[in-house]
């Protein structure tokens, strides 16, 4: 796949810690709704947490297609797992190493590196999902602070952050473009998480409520100038889905790797269900289309890196073509278990699950779909 040897030693580094540490922990942090913390440091001792930041900062000085490999590797084990993963190095620290103050920087992102402290990116509302610019979550200036009061919702690691990236309308009177971006302490006064959501996969990856009760952020913690939010926004959702599609891509390697497993051994009629033409076209089209799926991201994954003219159509065609992927690879890989497939003592049905996600989260298939469309009208 045509890599650096600074990515081929990023994505065994985190293989082999998966295959060794997650893969034994993955049925159980599904099962009992469990966010490992632990295994968070050990990334962190890889230097996976810091993948985007200078080492100047604590970080490992990597790029978007190695946060991408990472989120690969991981969710070849657990999807829920790289999901925060993706939240934490690519959404909250990806957004304070492109946009912070230097001061901002050392205060912040070591901790986040280290996995000491597990940060967030606060956008979706209630009211504003897919539609993320009618936010109506407030900050109004006071001094030398801004007090916030609103709401999020579908906020990955809400309730485990300790820093979080929190988008929040400054100048109703700019409508779209008076929103500002700030950094909020997991422990300010007036910030709670309102509610953990009970969700049908992606279980151990907590996604929160969270409440802005007049939360006093210090003008020191607004990142960028004020009421320039929304570049930083669309620039972080380029990005976000760019990446995420290292999530489906790995679920699918997942999904066929465990079908594969399963059709050499499993034997009817006398031999290996491998054998059979209709088993075989499962397996071969699932091929095709994780290959496939590969190769885009890793192409959306350089042109973000590269600031490419065409670098949102581009995200959202490799989030929407392998998030799809991953579903139908998914859901491939229960009919070739059959009913073991359909139990829980097969990790396959866990994928299928966790991989419906990547069609809804970072907006819906329908919306890349949209975005796509657009850009092609407007010859970008």
């Amino acid at each position: 796949m045509d890599l650096t040897p600074e990515h081929e030693q990023i994505r065994d580094s985190v293989r082999r810690l998966a295959e060794q540490e997650l893969a034994p922990i993955a049925a159980r942090i599904d099962a009992d709704d469990w966010f490992p913390r632990d295994f968070f440091r050990r990334l962190g001792e890889i230097g996976a947490l810091g993948v985007l930041v200078p080492e100047a900062f604590g970080g490992s000085d990597g790029d978007y297609l190695g946060a991408a490999l990472i989120m690969e590797e991981l969710a070849r084990h657990s999807g829920s797992v790289s999901l925060s993963y993706g939240a934490h190095a690519v959404l909250c620290v990806g957004a304070i190493a492109r946009d912070a103050s230097d001061e901002q920087k050392r205060r912040v992102l070591p901790r986040l590196c280290s996995g000491e402290a597990i940060g967030a990116w606060a956008l979706t509302e209630p009211s504003s999902g897919s539609d993320a610019l009618g936010m109506r979550t407030r900050a109004v200036r006071d001094g030398d602070l801004y007090v916030l009061d609103g709401s999020k919702t579908f906020i990955t690691n809400g309730s485990e952050a300790e820093t979080l990236v929190v988008y929040a309308r400054t100048n109703p009177a700019l409508d779209a473009h008076g929103i500002s971006v700030f950094l909020v302490d997991g422990k300010a006064s007036g910030f709670s998480c309102s509610k953990k959501l009970d969700k049908m996969g992606m279980r151990g990856s907590p996604t929160a409520e969270l409440r802005f009760d007049a939360v006093r952020v210090p003008v020191a913690d607004r990142l960028g100038e004020e009421n320039r939010g929304v570049a930083m926004m669309m620039r972080g959702l380029d990005v976000e889905r760019a990446t995420l599609a290292g999530i489906s891509v790995g679920l699918a390697q997942a999904a066929l790797d465990h079908a594969l497993v399963y059709a050499r051994e499993r034997e009817q009629f006398g031999r290996p269900i491998a054998d059979f033409q209709m088993v075989q076209k499962i397996l071969a089209d699932t091929y095709v289309e994780l290959t496939a799926a590969r190769l885009l991201a890793y192409e959306a994954a350089r042109t973000c890196i590269r600031q490419s003219s065409g670098v949102s159509k581009l995200a959202s065609a490799a989030k929407l073509f392998a998030s799809e992927i991953a579903t139908r690879a998914g859901l491939a890989a229960v009919q070739i278990l059959g009913g073991y497939g359909y139990t829980r003592d097969y990790p396959v049905e866990r994928i299928a699950r966790d991989a419906k996600l990547m069609e809804i989260g970072a907006g819906t298939s329908e919306i890349q779909r949209t975005i796509i469309a657009r850009e092609l009208i407007r010859g970008r």
